[in-house]
């Protein structure tokens, strides 16, 4: 027997095999950014069922700037993956999703008992199938290009930041009580219906990639601007972008139909002008 297995001794030189292979720093980091967001969200959550509304509307609108911070990192640092496309997905479920859908039930909708909570059910439902959808539309190869400037339906950090209206103006010193409490049902389902549309909204990915040089300076004083007026006045900020944002929706639509009426005319076959046919020579 001990010819047929000779005893072995490996050497304890050999280099170990690697069972998967590193994975780069700069693909990691954008993952990290998301974990952040989702954590956020979940911690929004728990600040809802302690009643406090204002840090948890917080952790909303940041995690909702770590959404829109996270792909474009990744895009720098050439880091994108699948993974990290599958990962920020379910963030974004849970962040813009399920949570602003507890917090509006916590705050207000509780009130109206089991209609309250099926429009919760309603909106989140409508948050996954618009995420569903968005991700099947990455994948069209005959999509053109001008249309990577618009939504098919509200995207998902604004679904989230414009269902939150009920508790900016309730910060503001409006009383919103329990006969609101319909308005806020009748407005989130709203909000849930443009989600799942196919209603075009301006996404604004193309801006800043490049900026005509007159431009620069404008830009720093706005932002300045646009940071101080969010760091003193939040909830007046908050209240007149969702306004501004959801009023911007028709126009978004306008300039949707005026793109796609030029690019079908782009590629439309043009007509060839028909050659007459040659007269038959006379008779003999």
């Amino acid at each position: 027997m001990t010819d047929l297995f000779p005893p072995f001794a490996p050497d304890p030189n050999e280099p170990r095999k690697r069972l998967f292979k590193p994975v780069p720093f700069r693909m990691i980091i954008p993952n990290i950014i998301t974990l952040i967001a989702l954590c956020l969200g979940l911690t929004a959550i728990r600040l809802a069922f302690e009643g406090r509304y204002e840090p948890a509307v917080v952790a909303i609108v940041v995690a909702a700037l770590l959404d829109g911070i996270d792909g474009r990192v990744a895009r720098m640092l050439k880091g994108t993956s699948r993974f990290g496309a599958e990962l920020d997905s379910l963030a974004d479920f849970v962040n813009f999703g399920v949570t602003p859908a507890l917090i509006l039930y916590s705050f207000l909708l509780h009130e109206l008992k089991a209609i309250g909570w099926i429009a919760v059910l309603v909106f989140a439902i409508a948050m996954v199938l618009r995420l569903a959808r968005f991700n099947v539309m990455l994948d069209d190869p005959h999509r053109p290009e001008w249309k990577k400037n618009f939504f098919t339906g509200m995207p998902a950090p604004a679904g989230a930041l414009t269902s939150m209206l009920p508790l900016y103006l309730s910060f503001l010193g409006f009383s919103i009580g329990t006969a609101a409490a319909p308005i806020a049902l009748v407005y989130l389902l709203g909000l849930a219906f443009l989600m799942v549309s196919t209603i075009p909204v301006y996404s604004g990915k193309t801006i800043g990639l490049k900026v005509p040089r007159h431009w620069v300076l404008p830009i720093f004083v706005i932002s300045v601007a646009v940071f101080g007026l969010l760091a003193n006045f939040p909830w007046e900020m908050l209240t007149a972008i969702t306004v501004l944002f959801l009023a911007s929706i028709p126009f978004s639509v306008l300039r949707y139909r005026q793109l796609d009426r030029a690019h079908a005319a782009s590629i439309a076959p043009v007509p060839q002008p028909t050659v007459p046919d040659s007269e038959p020579p006379p008779a003999a």
